[in-house]
C-alpha cells in the first residue's frame, strides 16, 4: 500500500534542542542552517517538487526550529509576524502544487505549515488573554502574566469506508470537483473513541449502522492541523438515509468501480480523491482487499 501523503519526513525533531537554549543557539548559528521560504503559508517549490530554503539570517524575529535533516543541517520555519492574520484554507496556488511535492518535502511542509499557522492563531493566553511569547524553540507559547504554557494541538478526524457485500459507501460534498466521491469523515468529539466516532459519523451522514471498525492508516493533514485516522467498518445494512446538510450524495460502489476510479479511467462512475489525500490510500487498501 502506498504511504499516505504528508508522511515520511526523515528529519530528527531533536526534542533535546527545544529544552536547551545553548543547543538552540548553536543550531541557529550554524552556517548551514536553513529557513523555509513561505509566502503567508504557501511554500515555493523547485521544478522537481522540492522546497526552497534561505539562510536563517533572513528570519524576521525568532524562527521556529523544525529539526535536523539527514546531514544534520538545522532547519527552521519563519514565525508569523505578530498581529497580522494569515490567510486561512488552501490557496489556489498551493492546491496546484500538492500533486508535485516530493514525498519527504510534503511531510516537512505539513509540519512547518501547521506550526506556523498555530502561532498565528494562538498569540494570546487562553487563560487570561495576555499576549504570549514563543518558547521551547517554537514548540510552545508562554504567558508572561499567569505563566500558563500552551502547546500545538492536533485535531483527530476519522475517515472511513463502510463496506457491505463487496461494495463501499462513498459520498460527495457540493463544494468538491464535479463527479468526485470520497470516504465519509468527521471530527472526533470529546469522550469518544475512534470506533465510536466512526459509527456515529456514518450513522449521522448516511444513516448506515456499522460494526467491526478496523484501523488502516493515519495522515497529518495540515489544513490547519488534523490527524486523519482511516478506518474500514462493516455495515449492517445498505439502506442510506442521507443528511443533506452534510452530503450532496452518497452511494455504494463495487471494487471494480473503485479500481476504475483509482486508475482515472474515463469510464469510471466517479472521480477518486487525489493521491496525496488519505482517502485515496484508504480506497486503494479496500480495493486491494
Amino acid at each position: 500500500m502506498m504511504a499516505p501523503g504528508f508522511t515520511g519526513a526523515s528529519i530528527d525533531r531533536a526534542d533535546r534542542v527545544r529544552h536547551d537554549p545553548a543547543l538552540l543557539a548553536a543550531a541557529r548559528a550554524d552556517s548551514r542552517a536553513r529557513l523555509l521560504i513561505l509566502h503567508g503559508l504557501d511554500p515555493e517549490l523547485t521544478p522537481d517538487g522540492k522546497l526552497l530554503w534561505t539562510g536563517t539570517g533572513d528570519a524576521a524575529g525568532e524562527p521556529l526550529f523544525l529539526g535536523f535533516d539527514r546531514e544534520d543541517v538545522p532547519l527552521f520555519a519563519p514565525a508569523p509576524p505578530p498581529g497580522i492574520p494569515l490567510p486561512g484554507g488552501r490557496s489556489a496556488e498551493l492546491s496546484a502544487m500538492l500533486d508535485h511535492f516530493q514525498p519527504e518535502d510534503a511531510a516537512l511542509y505539513a509540519a512547518a505549515r501547521s506550526l506556523v499557522d498555530w502561532h498565528a492563531r494562538h498569540g494570546f493566553c487562553a487563560v487570561c488573554g495576555t499576549t504570549t511569547a514563543i518558547f521551547r524553540a517554537g514548540w510552545g507559547r508562554k504567558c508572561p502574566a499567569c505563566h500558563a504554557e500552551h502547546f500545538p494541538r492536533v485535531d483527530p478526524v476519522v475517515i472511513m469506508i463502510a463496506e457491505h457485500e463487496g461494495r463501499a459507501l462513498l459520498g460527495r460534498q457540493p463544494s468538491w470537483p464535479q463527479g468526485r466521491y470520497s470516504a465519509l469523515a468527521g471530527f472526533l468529539e470529546v469522550g469518544e473513541s475512534i470506533e465510536e466516532a466512526v459509527a456515529r459519523e456514518v450513522g449521522e451522514e448516511a444513516g448506515v449502522r456499522v460494526v467491526n471498525v478496523r484501523y488502516v492508516a493515519s495522515q497529518p493533514w495540515p489544513f490547519p492541523s488534523s490527524l486523519m485516522i482511516a478506518c474500514i467498518a462493516q455495515a449492517q445494512d445498505d439502506a442510506i438515509t442521507m443528511d443533506v446538510h452534510e452530503l450532496e450524495d452518497a452511494r455504494w460502489f463495487t471494487r471494480d468501480e473503485v479500481r476504475l476510479a483509482l486508475t482515472g479511467d474515463p469510464q469510471a462512475p466517479f472521480k477518486a480523491p487525489p493521491a496525496y489525500a488519505i482517502a485515496h490510500t484508504l480506497l486503494t487498501a479496500w480495493a486491494e482487499g
